[in-house]
């Protein structure tokens, strides 16, 4: 059975993004250390597509999920919304700063990272109702 060179490539490419013996996640599970290596890596195409993939499909499911009457924002991004490329430095940034968090899902960094990086504004105070007198 011949198999599809599309699917050659797709395996080839995710054998790329897997992380070194070095840096071994739990199986399935991409660490905030490993996706910051990625992200911080130049010299690889593959790693830093991964790296923005993952930063594109989170805050997209972000904003989908934290739509009004769904769950609160864990970030607000400011306007004008940082560049992809900029967030990414960012990132790479915070996590360098905080290795404590390098072992945790990949998606928990990301989100502590955004959290810290774009915090969102306390909700408006809720309206008093004056005091009836009697």
């Amino acid at each position: 059975m011949r198999i599809p060179l599309t699917l050659c490539t797709a395996m080839a490419m995710a054998a790329a993004w897997m992380p070194t013996a070095q840096a071994q996640p739990a199986p399935g599970q991409v660490t905030t250390g490993v996706l910051a290596g990625f992200c911080g890596n130049s010299a690889s195409e593959a790693e830093r597509g991964f790296c923005q993939g993952f930063l594109i499909g989170a805050g997209q499911y972000h904003v989908e999920v934290s739509r009004p009457g769904g769950s609160p924002s864990v970030f607000c991004l400011p306007t004008p919304a940082p560049s992809l490329e900029q967030a990414q430095a960012d990132f790479v940034t915070w996590s360098q700063a905080h290795p404590q968090y390098a072992g945790d899902k990949a998606i928990d960094g990301l989100m502590r990272w955004s959290a810290n990086a774009y915090p969102c504004p306390p909700p408006p105070a809720a309206p008093t109702r004056p005091r009836a007198r009697r």
